[in-house]
């Protein structure tokens, strides 16, 4: 990612002070539940969560949009489609993959473990709920699981920026670790993790261009050209 022409301690405070979008019950019921088990206050173990979920959906509309390839291969139009999904999806759960990964080294740095509900039982039967989510949601329609996405990484950005608001300590702390510097080239953990949500926004807007909502997008110097179509 592109760092150079960005404020993102500008793009922090923007996300700050941007409400949230409003989001339907399904979604409100969700992030409730999170908030049951990994509490309310925004925190590395809790966004571990988030990252371990994050990648599911593009999993699901990856594999759904190879099967619609081959079946709609003579319609030129909907294949087009299918490709921008399929080529967003690789790029989206490989990122969110990379920001579990960040997240794992803050954690080994800072001496942190992992709370009771990143167990790997317990995961697993986070991810399996989700997938399950995931599929229906999409077999029953696929707008509407674009949308239910932008609602959840509107929900990440927003965790994100109160992390590091919640964490000045960030501010001076430099950061020496070659991987995580492979995936944002800035000096310190607060822009590491203002860069991750920055990427959660982009994320969010892919998915309202997809979803048929663009005048949702959320804008910012330096962002990608164009989003889905």
């Amino acid at each position: 990612m592109e760092n150079t022409r960005i404020d993102l301690k500008k793009e922090q405070e923007r996300t700050l002070n941007t409400p949230r979008y409003k989001y339907s019950f399904i979604a409100k019921v969700f992030f409730g539940g999170m908030d049951l088990v990994a509490g309310k206050k925004d925190n590395l173990p809790k966004a571990k969560l988030l990252e371990i979920l994050a990648s599911i959906p593009y999993r699901v509309w990856e594999f759904r949009h190879y099967v619609k390839l081959t079946r709609k291969f003579r319609n030129h139009d909907k294949v087009q489609k299918a490709k921008k999904v399929i080529e967003w999806g690789r790029d989206a759960q490989d990122n969110e993959y990379t920001h579990l990964l960040v997240i794992h080294e803050k954690m080994k740095e800072d001496g942190m473990k992992d709370r009771w509900y990143l167990h790997p039982v317990i995961a697993f039967l986070a991810v399996l709920s989700y997938v399950i989510i995931a599929r229906i949601m999409a077999f029953f329609s696929q707008k509407r699981a674009f949308l239910f996405n932008a609602e959840f990484e509107n929900h990440a950005e927003s965790v994100y920026a109160h992390m590091v608001k919640d964490n000045p300590g960030w501010e001076e702390q430099k950061v020496d670790n070659e991987l995580v510097r492979q995936y944002a080239d800035v000096d310190t953990w607060a822009d590491v993790f203002r860069r991750i949500m920055l990427d959660e926004r982009d994320h969010m807007n892919h998915s309202f261009e997809f979803c048929g909502k663009p005048e949702h997008i959320v804008e910012y110097e330096g962002m990608p050209e164009s989003y889905g179509h």
